[in-house]
């Protein structure tokens, strides 16, 4: 697959060095792509203006500061027409932690997932603890489910698919638990959740 990664944060860093190992194609948005500080990121794949990247893939990856996740869409509707569109962003102090109903308003045609959203990025870099499998959840799409679980499947997660984009609220609300026991009761960011089920 040919994959933008918009922002270079430790998410989006992480999950391109992942993905590129697995073979796809990697393109990371950045404002000022000539800035040294990326230099580690040209051994995974290319860094460009955002604009450039938005354009390269057929899957898109938002890994912004959330606040900045609403404006890269709007500014970039046209290019992300038709796409997979993983929401990876949380606008904790907003009215709305994702931006799946903006991308939904204004690129219809995208088809939109929210993953990578839920854990700190530590555990997508190690994927395992204590000898288990982490558990990735996430929503969206159904066109793109399969698409996406092989995505996750390849950064050595366990994809646990709750639903369409309507699943969005409750993934959110997975988050906040996340956040509640990493940073209000001092469990550390290797804080994970496990689906078990007797079937």
């Amino acid at each position: 697959m040919k994959i933008s990664i918009i922002g270079a944060g430790n998410i989006g860093s992480t999950l391109g060095r992942k993905w590129a190992a697995a073979g796809h194609e990697i393109r990371f948005g950045v404002r000022e792509p000539d800035k040294a500080k990326y230099e580690a990121l040209r051994t995974i794949g290319e860094v460009s203006q955002v604009g450039e990247a938005a354009a390269f893939g057929g899957v898109v990856l938002l890994a912004l500061p959330g606040p900045a996740a609403a404006d890269f869409v709007t500014q970039h509707a046209d290019a992300l027409a038709g796409k997979i569109v993983i929401d990876a962003t949380n606008n904790v102090c907003g009215a709305e932690m994702n931006v799946l109903g903006r991308l939904a308003k204004i690129a219809p045609s995208a088809l939109p997932v929210r993953a990578f959203s839920t854990l700190g990025w530590e555990n997508f870099a190690d994927p395992q603890i204590g000898g288990e499998q982490i558990d990735l959840f996430f929503c969206g799409s159904p066109s793109a489910r399969r698409a996406v679980e092989q995505l996750i499947a390849e950064v050595g997660l366990r994809p646990v698919y709750i639903g369409d984009v309507d699943a969005a609220a409750a993934l959110d609300g997975m988050t906040r638990l996340w956040f509640a026991l990493v940073f209000g009761q001092g469990y550390g960011r290797r804080t994970v959740f496990k689906l078990l089920t007797e079937q």
